[in-house]
C-alpha cells in the first residue's frame, strides 16, 4: 500500500533530479546569450568593432575562451563525471584552466587599452576582476595537484563565480532600470565589482553556515 509519505518522497526525488537539468539549461542559455550578444563582432569591420577594431583578434579570443570556460567550468561540478572517470575530470579541468588563462590574458590587454577609452574606473575594475579570476583558478588547480580536494572544490566554485561575472554585469547593464542610472561609463565599473564580489560574499556566507 502506497502512503502519502511515499508519494511525497517520489515527488521530492523528481524535483531533485530536475535541479541539475535546469541548472545545465540555465548555464547553456547564459552562455548562448553571452556569445550571441557578441555575434556582431564576428563581422570584423570597423563599424561593428568600433574601439575594439585594432584589438579584434584579442577580443575574439577573449570571448571564445570565456564562453568555453563557462561550459567547461560547470561540467567540472558534475559529480557523475568525477565518479565515471577521474582522468576525464582532470582533462576537462586542465582545459578550463587554459581557457581561463587565455581569456583573462586577453582581458588584461583589453583592460589596458580599449577599457581606458571608456574611463580609468572601468579599466581598473577589469584589472581587479582579471586578477581575482586568474588567482582563484590557479589556487584551485594547485590544490588539486596537492590532492586537497575539498579546498580544490571550494576554490573551483570561487573561480567559476568570477567566470560568471561578465555575464552577470553584462545582463544587468541591459536592464532599463539600470540604464536609467547613467551612461555606460558611469555605471559599468560598479556593475563589474558587483558581478563577482557579491556572489563570492554569498558563497562565503554559505560556507560559514556550519562553522
Amino acid at each position: 500500500m502506497t502512503t502519502k509519505t511515499d508519494n511525497w518522497a517520489g515527488f521530492a526525488l523528481t524535483v531533485s533530479d530536475l535541479v541539475p537539468v535546469l541548472t545545465w539549461g540555465l548555464i547553456f542559455f547564459l552562455t548562448w546569450l553571452f556569445m550571441h550578444g557578441a555575434d556582431h563582432f564576428l563581422l570584423l569591420t570597423p563599424a561593428a568593432l568600433g574601439k575594439y577594431f585594432e584589438w579584434r583578434w584579442v577580443l575574439i579570443a577573449h570571448i571564445t575562451a570565456g564562453g568555453g570556460s563557462l561550459v567547461l567550468g560547470f561540467v567540472q561540478f558534475w559529480k557523475k563525471l568525477r565518479t565515471y572517470s577521474r582522468k576525464l575530470h582532470r582533462v576537462i579541468g586542465f582545459l578550463y584552466l587554459l581557457a581561463v588563462l587565455l581569456s583573462s590574458l586577453c582581458a588584461v590587454i583589453l583592460a589596458f587599452t580599449t577599457a581606458k577609452a571608456v574611463n580609468w574606473a572601468y579599466a581598473f575594475s577589469l584589472q581587479v576582476w582579471v586578477t581575482v579570476w586568474i588567482s582563484a583558478t590557479v589556487v584551485a588547480y594547485y590544490a588539486a595537484i596537492q590532492r586537497k580536494f575539498r579546498l580544490h572544490e571550494e576554490w573551483m566554485v570561487r573561480s567559476y563565480l568570477v567566470t560568471l561575472a561578465f555575464i552577470i554585469s553584462g545582463l544587468a547593464v541591459k536592464l532599463p532600470i539600470v540604464q536609467s542610472l547613467g551612461s555606460f561609463a558611469d555605471i559599468s565599473p560598479s556593475l563589474f565589482w558587483m558581478g563577482w564580489s557579491v556572489p563570492l560574499y554569498i558563497y562565503q556566507l554559505w560556507l560559514s553556515r556550519g562553522r
